[in-house]
């Protein structure tokens, strides 16, 4: 789901919060480095519909969310008073609904993995070209954005499966996503947090599949900033092979678990040459932030021999946590 309409103005920077109207999409930018701040509230503001709202650090950055609760938080991890790791542990703990997404630089690597573990919905890199950063953003957003459902009648459903064979249209991939949170929810496998980490980790496995399976663009060329990956992605959707393929993705829901298998018709690759995505080396690399993101929101997630079949489970944990 793409935001709607832009809207800002600009801050002093003694300031961490601006007085906006309470309308639209309230993005919440933390970081003590002001030409940093300044840099992400600019890529934000870019975007339609969002209010963008300042902290110098962890302490300031909860005081804006008790007074505005922001739909989002974008947040750098080392900040003197409190840090992003302690901001997530934080805002888990008092705003669970309000997801927060980890701007890392070098050096920062392991903090990032813990902060993933403990709650944070995605992080991107700061090095990342800015749109990135605004796809980052418009992802967790629209994964975050699902609705709540009558559950009295839903209770005595146990098991459901659903099947999808889908064109290689990455647009389509939010509304499959919140179709597939909408019945998890109905489910009440996980909590709010847990079932957006699902849905993030969905939208990349069905994203990979399309992108490096059917379509076999390799992720190098992401890694310059430029715009050949998705001009390439735009050409080959419309030329066979490539865009005969479908992503075939099998959802099986129960009382106890989420299965999720995504099985694209490109040619495969050898997982066992997979880079381990926690190294600190690759978690600097943006090639490697789907299946790290994969790897930390779910319980499980294994290839096939041939590359081109993922399955991903999360289970059940307590009462509808996660």
């Amino acid at each position: 789901m793409a935001v709607s309409a832009a809207h800002s103005r600009h801050t002093d920077e003694t300031e961490n919060l601006r007085d906006t109207p309470r309308s639209g999409i309230r993005v919440l930018v933390v970081d003590d480095n002001p030409t940093e701040r300044r840099v992400a509230g600019a890529i934000v503001e870019k975007l339609a519909g969002c209010e963008v709202y300042y902290a110098r650090n962890g302490r300031e950055a909860l005081a804006v969310v008790e007074r505005e609760r922001p739909s989002i938080i974008l947040t750098d991890l080392c900040m003197p008073e409190m840090d992003g790791l302690e901001l997530v542990a934080s805002v888990r703990r008092h705003f669970p609904r309000v997801p927060i997404i980890l701007m890392t630089a070098r050096g920062g690597e392991d903090m990032a993995v813990q902060a993933l573990q403990q709650g944070a919905a995605s992080y991107v890199p700061k090095k990342s070209p800015p749109q990135d950063i605004a796809s980052t953003l418009e992802q967790v957003l629209a994964a975050a954005h699902s609705s709540r459902q009558e559950q009295q009648l839903l209770d005595y459903l146990n098991a459901m499966e659903l099947r999808f064979d889908l064109d290689n249209d990455v647009t389509l991939v939010p509304p499959l996503i919140a179709h597939l949170q909408e019945h998890i929810t109905r489910f009440g496998l996980f909590d709010q947090n847990a079932c957006l980490r699902v849905g993030i980790a969905l939208e990349e496995a069905i994203s990979n599949a399309i992108h490096h399976g059917n379509l076999e663009l390799s992720s190098d060329l992401r890694e310059d900033g430029g715009d050949t990956y998705e001009h390439l992605a735009e050409e080959r959707r419309h030329r066979p092979p490539y865009g005969e393929r479908r992503v075939h993705i099998n959802a099986r829901l129960s009382r106890s678990e989420a299965e999720f298998k995504i099985l694209d018709e490109g040619p495969g690759f050898d997982p066992s040459i997979l880079p381990d995505p926690t190294e600190p080396a690759n978690i600097a690399k943006i090639s490697g932030r789907g299946l790290l993101l994969m790897r930390t929101f779910m319980d499980e997630v294994r290839y096939n021999r041939f590359g081109n079949e993922l399955t991903m489970r999360k289970r059940r944990t307590g009462s509808g946590g996660g």
